[in-house]
């Protein structure tokens, strides 16, 4: 396995952990052992399928942060999540902005642990696993969940996101 238990965690996780918790999650946050920086990566570590992958992808949709939790194996349509939202533009935002909205770095956000809840997006294609892996607020921290965890525990809104 290409994870270990976190030993002295960084406040993000601890943060997220807690988060977790407060919602009646009860799973454990674990660290890679080397950086994921694509969720083929991530599988590898994990031995997963990239399909299991929950990326926490941050948007800016007409000025707001909309997050979506996307499947691995899915490339975003955003002009289907703009259609579904209501949303004039919806695009990739700058790193700071992600941090100002989310309080953890690109790479790392978590589905929650935020400093206010985000309209949340989360893709359907989760929902063809048991168990899914979501990133724990730092880019070496995930934990495993399911697709209707999300759900619960994001108050998301489930779609089909993927490019066609």
């Amino acid at each position: 396995m290409g994870w270990k238990k976190i030993e002295n965690p960084h406040p993000n996780g601890v943060r997220v952990g807690n988060a977790l918790r407060n919602l009646g999650v009860e799973t454990d946050i674990v660290e890679t052992l080397e950086s994921s920086p694509t969720a083929a990566r991530a599988a590898e570590q994990l031995a997963i399928e990239i399909g299991q992958v929950c990326n926490s992808l941050v948007f800016n949709a007409d000025g707001q942060p909309l997050l979506i939790l996307a499947s691995g194996g899915h490339k975003v349509d955003t002009d289907r999540v703009a259609e579904h939202i209501g949303a004039t533009s919806i695009h990739r935002p700058d790193a700071d902005f992600v941090r100002e909205h989310t309080s953890q770095p690109i790479g790392g956000v978590a589905p929650v642990g935020h400093p206010t809840p985000l309209r949340t997006i989360v893709d359907t294609a989760l929902g063809s696993w048991d168990v899914v892996w979501a990133a724990g607020g730092h880019p070496h921290y995930v934990f495993p969940t399911s697709f209707d965890e999300l759900v619960r525990i994001t108050g998301g809104e489930p779609l089909d996101v993927g490019v066609r």
